[in-house]
């Protein structure tokens, strides 16, 4: 089993001295020598902290190697637990069952009970990463009596990781707690030089309590292992435990001591050139808006999304790191989950909406400003080079992250209002914002910065919609046109038309779950005039009735129409056609 047996002092030292020893060995040929100073390499590789996995695993590879020219079997076996480890902090799964499995026939023809217990307990590892909870919890169970009968007790306390995390994740909280309480019993009465052992047995329960939506305990626990991560290691070293306390105070709606925490472990996080945060700049950005801070809200949301869209391209970092620090980016879905459950036990009300339906006309009355004032300057930009092409994309791209933001907020607050009407206005803000948003990541991923092509626009437009509406079984919207490239100007009132007359028609034209039909058309003609049709094959309306609804969707369907200098005509037939006749050159 792989030790660290040097300081961090001695560290460049001891790498100086084991390669003259590697060079010394070599050319005696000692094959039993030149594994252990391969061994010793990987050992400080990992260690040391600054040399990427891939050079661990070259050094184990390489004692491999040189094991197997010789015939102890008990170091081979030992060998292939160790790598088996590096081949999971480098995401290599395959290889590290594969080994695994090797070491645990070896293990089994010795009769070496400490050793099947070790390989046992690192499989119940492979199959956590893997999340395949049963077989993680199997392993393990199988590891705990041999490492128990050998006297292994440190290892005895790690596997109770497995077994807390696996739990956990199968529902079972009462064996999670129980297996939490086993290994901090085993530190205190036989081992207790592990002084990192408890304070990943406090976080990990922790995190179970989450899951159990026991708050208050989490909050214990999280507190525990902070304050014994800086007894034992030091302030310095353990102070991002503090976004998990962060966390808590947010999920206890405790706005001031949440941003109190969070902020600390964040500073932390970065000062160590850490990335990839993901949970902790999402907490961050909703206890900003809970706080009323709109435009942190914005900025830490911006940042969260950033890294998780590198998060899909990078591999699986150090699963058994023995670091102070502990990632959190594991726990997004369940800690939004949990944000979900207890934001739908706050008060509903039309005050809510009022302030959510405040912050949106306020957004989207800046923005219609800055378009206004940045007109003539955008067709500026576009003409120059490509610095200022990418510049502009930029722009549309913030544009567009603001704008999910702005609809990620109104979604979240929308799940705890009860009221049909008010939700039903919050859901048609959503859309109303999603059908700008389009515009805008049309812009910034197509190769035409002034324009946006409308057929694929729709089309876009169309499947968001459907899936707001859960209709996409039912209803088919058809977009019979060809491809045609309006400017943004004329592009964002025709867009937020047709998403009005889209929501209104899989409101009312197919009630009691019925099939239909609807299709979009839009032309231009010679006069650089366009006519847009939208109709369905819906109920229709019935003469003498009220509309149904607000009316504040018919109202903006006028105020963008006379915007575009447009007549609107409304005939059911067989459903409900509605035609737009704009006329562009008048209205510019």
């Amino acid at each position: 089993m792989r030790t660290n047996t040097t300081s961090e002092e001695n560290l460049d030292k001891y790498q100086i001295i084991a390669l003259k020893a590697l060079k010394i060995s070599l050319k005696s040929q000692h094959d039993s020598t030149i594994a252990q100073i391969h061994e010793s390499l990987a050992s400080w590789h990992a260690y040391n902290g600054l040399f990427p996995p891939d050079s661990v695993v070259y050094h184990a590879e390489k004692a491999l190697d040189y094991h197997l020219k010789g015939d102890d079997l008990k170091k081979v076996a030992d060998t292939y637990r160790s790598l088996s480890i590096d081949y999971l902090n480098t995401g290599n799964l395959d290889k590290a069952q594969e080994v695994l499995f090797k070491a645990i026939e070896i293990y089994e023809d010795l009769n070496d009970e400490a050793g099947l217990g070790s390989a046992y307990r690192t499989l119940g590892v492979k199959y956590r990463v893997t999340q395949d909870w049963e077989k993680s919890v199997s392993y393990t169970l199988k590891a705990e009596p041999l490492l128990k009968k050998t006297g292994n007790y440190s290892e005895l306390a790690i596997a109770q990781f497995n077994l807390i995390i696996s739990y956990g994740e199968l529902g079972q909280f009462q064996k999670a707690y129980n297996a939490t309480e086993y290994c901090l019993e085993i530190i205190r009465t036989k081992a207790p030089e592990e002084i990192f052992v408890p304070i990943r047995a406090y976080s990990y329960r922790g995190d179970v309590y989450v899951k159990a939506k026991d708050y208050d305990n989490a909050l214990k626990d999280f507190l525990a292992a902070w304050e014994l991560c800086k007894k034992n290691i030091g302030e310095e070293r353990c102070i991002t435990y503090r976004t998990e306390i962060g966390n808590i105070y947010l999920l206890q709606e405790n706005y001031e001591l949440a941003l109190d925490h969070l902020l600390a472990g964040i500073k932390a996080y970065e000062n160590k050139g850490l990335s990839g945060l993901i949970d902790p700049y999402f907490n961050l950005a909703e206890v900003y808006y809970q706080l009323g801070d709109y435009k942190n809200a914005l900025l830490y949301k911006d940042k969260a999304y950033t890294n998780s869209q590198n998060m899909l391209e990078g591999k699986i970092d150090n699963i058994e790191s023995e670091m102070a620090i502990k990632y959190e980016t594991e726990k997004k879905d369940e800690t939004l989950a949990a944000q979900a459950a207890l934001i739908a036990q706050k008060s509903k009300t039309k005050n809510l909406f009022i302030a959510i339906a405040s912050l949106l006309f306020i957004f989207l009355l800046f923005l219609f400003y800055f378009f206004y004032k940045n007109k003539k300057a955008t067709r500026i930009i576009r003409a120059k080079n490509a610095e200022n092409e990418l510049l502009l994309k930029e722009i549309h791209h913030r544009v567009k992250n603001n704008l999910e933001m702005v609809k990620s907020l109104i979604a979240l607050q929308s799940a705890q209002i009860e009221d049909p009407a008010t939700k039903e206005a919050m859901i048609a803000s959503q859309n109303r914002v999603q059908s700008m948003g389009i515009i805008h990541q049309k812009l910034y991923q197509g190769t035409n910065l002034g324009s946006i092509e409308m057929k694929d626009y729709f089309l876009n437009l169309s499947e968001g919609i459907l899936d707001t509406f859960n209709a996409e079984d039912r209803v088919k919207i058809e977009c019979a046109m060809d491809n045609l490239d309006l400017d943004v100007d004329t592009a964002v009132p025709i867009g937020l038309i047709v998403n009005e007359l889209l929501t209104n028609a899989l409101k009312y034209a197919f009630p009691r779950e019925q099939t239909g039909v609807i299709n979009i058309s839009l032309e231009k003609d010679s006069e650089e005039n366009l006519k847009l049709l939208v109709r369905d094959n819906g109920v229709g309306k019935t003469d003498g009735l009220a509309p149904e609804g607000t009316g504040f969707g018919s109202q903006l369907v006028k105020l963008l129409t006379r915007q575009l200098n447009g007549k609107m005509i409304e005939r059911n037939e067989e459903g409900t056609h509605i035609e737009f006749d704009f006329q562009l050159r008048k209205s510019a």
